[in-house]
């Protein structure tokens, strides 16, 4: 695969010219010793204002499509394809606690897949819609989970347009980690959401412990790798992101940050330390997934 660099001089959440390098990603999973690996790498730098996390310079490929046009049974195992019942519960629980919508409520899930929350969303009365990218993804929502093809466009985000002030709520999870420009794109959006709609955004968290740790370990190795993100090789994750990211992006474009959690996820630790890692990521909110609500304003 074929890649330009991109410098970055700037952050585009928060605008401050000033990072800290934390060292460097290869274009492959790195393992205990990454030295011995050949490979590209990138540097891996953290906004010292507000804790963004990405790389700089930006890998950009050839190709896009290269990344991500597979197909729904290569990127998950044939249970994926099941729903169940409480799919989205918590979630929607959630959103109620914060604010509750009629069931007829309009909602867009961003990156819909195969569709399963496009499902979920209407299984409680909404009227979901959907965006989806990829081509194999598209046409499995549609030819085998019965997606209404009015309701879910074929479309990238970035080529995305809806009318200002469209929908009740969004839901936009395992998204944004994987765009160029996450912060164009999230202005883009709260748009599309209606005077104090919500947009729910799940993603990697800057905090996450097990970054820390195998990092620390690479440096007592006398390495200068880290093991955040992964922009050249699946999950091709551009960004990790804070919750300050977020607040200091929405004073400058008419949305706050209304309720937030972290998710401890995998700990991909031998299993003794498991239970341990996932009790202290719980209580220091330094797990995997950073899940944030933002209301328009």
């Amino acid at each position: 695969m074929k890649y330009s660099f991109l410098n970055i001089d700037k952050c585009s959440f928060c605008g401050s010219s000033e990072f800290k390098i934390l060292g460097r990603r290869l274009n492959t999973s790195q393992g205990k010793n990454p030295r011995k690996k050949t490979g590209i790498t990138t540097t891996i730098v953290r906004c010292v204002c507000c804790g963004l996390i990405f790389p700089n310079p930006f890998p950009i490929p050839e190709n896009i499509s290269d990344h991500y046009n597979i197909s729904p049974e290569e990127y998950w195992p044939n249970e994926y394809f099941t729903i169940p019942d409480n799919h989205l519960k918590n979630y929607i629980e959630w959103m109620n606690n914060i604010r509750k919508f009629d069931s007829d409520s309009k909602i867009l899930d961003i990156g819909a897949g195969i569709g399963k929350n496009m499902i979920a969303l209407k299984r409680y009365g909404y009227d979901a819609y959907g965006i989806e990218p990829s081509l194999p993804f598209y046409d499995r929502a549609i030819s085998k989970m019965g997606i209404d093809p009015d309701k879910l466009q074929l479309v990238s985000i970035e080529n995305c347009i809806f009318q200002d002030n469209m929908f009740d709520a969004i839901f936009f999870s395992a998204v944004l980690e994987h765009l160029y420009n996450p912060a164009e794109i999230l202005k883009k959006i709260i748009n599309w959401v209606k005077p104090n709609g919500l947009v729910f955004i799940e993603s990697p968290s800057a905090s996450w412990l097990i970054n820390k740790l195998v990092n620390k370990y690479y440096k007592i190795r006398g390495s200068d790798y880290v093991t955040n993100l992964s922009p050249m090789h699946p999950p091709y994750h551009l960004y990790e992101f804070t919750k300050k990211a977020f607040e200091l992006h929405a004073e400058m474009n008419n949305y706050e940050v209304v309720d937030c959690r972290y998710f401890v996820c995998q700990t991909y630790a031998p299993k003794i330390f498991d239970k341990i890692l996932k009790k202290y990521m719980k209580m220091t909110n330094t797990g995997m997934e950073l899940a944030i609500w933002l209301r328009k304003k």
